[in-house]
């Protein structure tokens, strides 16, 4: 009888070691930096050009990204190729509505941005150079724009869903 219970103990140790074993978190990193918060950029809609507020995005950290309680924060980069979020805020300043198309590594057109309106859309951006052009408004020259491979983390960025 001994040996049975001996025998019955050894079992359930060996039992309570796997479980304890299989137990133990995943091989990764549980704590992986948060990703980005959208860049925004802003456009102007003029009858004779199209403006771009910041020529340059993601050429490192930003300070005008951050809530005011974190712009001494430090914004450690995402070691990603992932593409740039990008908030595109535009404003229509002509009397006709037109659409916005960025060209560059990848094509975005925006929906209808109507007269004398504001307008925004999402967009995903590689780095490279960019051109937005108001494509119903022939006579407007178009701006341009670069986005750089900076991505910064938003771990540090309070107030954040």
């Amino acid at each position: 009888m001994a040996g049975g219970r001996a025998r019955a103990a050894a079992l359930g140790a060996m039992l309570a070691c796997a479980l304890a074993a299989a137990g133990c978190g995943a091989s990764t990193h549980p704590n992986e930096p948060r990703p980005a918060v959208s860049t925004r950029l802003s456009v102007v809609i003029q009858p004779h050009q199209v403006i771009v507020q910041r020529g340059a995005v993601a050429n490192g950290p930003e300070r005008d990204q951050q809530i005011p309680q974190n712009e001494n924060a430090k914004q450690p980069p995402i070691r990603t190729r992932a593409p740039l979020d990008v908030t595109v805020v535009a404003a229509n300043q002509t009397g006709a509505p037109t659409h916005l198309v960025i060209r560059g590594a990848r094509e975005v057109k925006s929906g209808t941005v109507f007269a004398r309106s504001p307008a925004t859309f999402q967009a995903a951006l590689p780095t490279g150079r960019y051109t937005v052009v108001a494509s119903d408004i022939p006579g407007a020259r178009p701006a341009h724009f670069t986005v750089g491979p900076y991505r910064a983390s938003s771990q540090n960025d309070l107030l954040l869903p």
